[in-house]
């Protein structure tokens, strides 16, 4: 499948794979009707690109488009933050100052996290989103707005329904039409464009090796775009050249590494390494040695076996030899 770009509101868009392609539709079809959208998925799957592309694709694309994210602000400055307050309302109000619903009237407000929201707040999100006119913080006159709200959560709201946390008119509210951005591991056709991209926005020459490319789409991204990104990001850092290998990925993307005959002389010297000194340190008692190093006394025998064979000219001959 041919891969597409698109650009939405400042914010780029890679897609690869047949699910966000789907997703994008869904985008398109939603965006021209005048319903409020809740966008679900986990973190970092790219839920406000999805707002933002609705938002290009509606009949507003011409209006403010205005972004909060719910849990990033202590409650009591939330409803200040959504309505606005007016000059001398709380202690440090020295102005008056409009709230994102009057920033984003005629356009649309993309409530992220809507779920970190508490009781309080539910209940006049909701007065507002039923177009009930409201007053900012300490005002005086009925602020009136015209506004299309997009929310999104990383949580299940059916869930904090039924638990009490999420107000059930609320949810409704804002889930006229619901659209589910898949993770990253339900869409492998998208991992390997969107880490060119990030790639290509450090390096231009840079590129990944087939056992970088394998690694990744063998991983489960449970970050996310999120993770992927950071990925990328230390790979170029950890890069000694314009061939980004699988052993310049995370340890956790890329799993153990594959044994090549480089790879394998460099862990037997290691190991090898590791047993005589611990022979040395024992004066060459065996069952000591073993001890020390955490493996059975036939176990160490057998490599000295080795040993033996292959460098008694390299080591003392006692520490080849057993100590009882």
């Amino acid at each position: 499948m041919a891969v597409e770009r698109h650009v939405f509101l400042g914010m780029t868009a890679i897609i690869g794979s047949t699910a966000m392609t789907r997703v994008l539709e869904l985008a398109q079809r939603v965006a021209r009707a005048n319903v409020a959208v809740l966008i679900t998925g986990e973190t970092g799957s790219g839920k406000e690109i999805v707002s933002r592309a609705i938002h290009h694709y509606s009949l507003r694309c011409s209006k403010p488009f205005v972004d909060i994210n719910c849990g990033a602000l202590p409650d009591q400055l939330m409803e200040s933050e959504l309505f606005g307050h007016e000059k001398g309302a709380f202690s440090g109000a020295d102005s008056a100052k409009p709230g994102m619903f009057e920033l984003a009237h005629t356009g649309t407000l993309f409530l992220d996290e809507v779920a970190e929201l508490d009781p309080r707040m539910q209940v006049k999100l909701l007065r507002v989103l039923d177009a009930v006119p409201y007053y900012r913080l300490g005002g005086q006159k009925k602020v009136q707005v015209d506004v299309r709200v997009i929310a999104a959560t990383n949580q299940d709201l059916e869930r904090g329904v039924a638990a009490g946390r999420f107000r059930s008119d609320l949810y409704h509210r804002l889930a006229e039409y619901e659209i589910r951005v898949p993770p990253l591991r339900e869409r492998i056709d998208d991992i390997v464009p969107l880490a060119e991209y990030f790639l290509a926005q450090h390096s231009e020459r840079a590129v990944f090796a087939k056992a970088a490319v394998s690694a990744l789409c063998r991983y489960s991204w449970p970050g996310n775009i999120r993770e992927l990104r950071n990925a990328v990001v230390n790979a170029i850092v950890s890069a000694r050249k314009y061939v980004v290998e699988a052993e310049d990925l995370p340890a956790r993307v890329r799993g153990p590494l594959p044994m090549t005959p480089e790879r394998g002389l460099l862990l037997e010297g290691l190991e090898r390494d590791a047993i005589l000194t611990a022979l040395a340190r024992t004066e060459g008692h065996h069952q000591k040695a073993a001890d020390l190093l955490g493996i059975s006394r036939r176990t160490l025998s057998r490599k000295l076996r080795v040993y033996r064979r292959e460098l008694r000219q390299e080591v003392p001959a006692w520490q080849l030899t057993p100590v009882q």
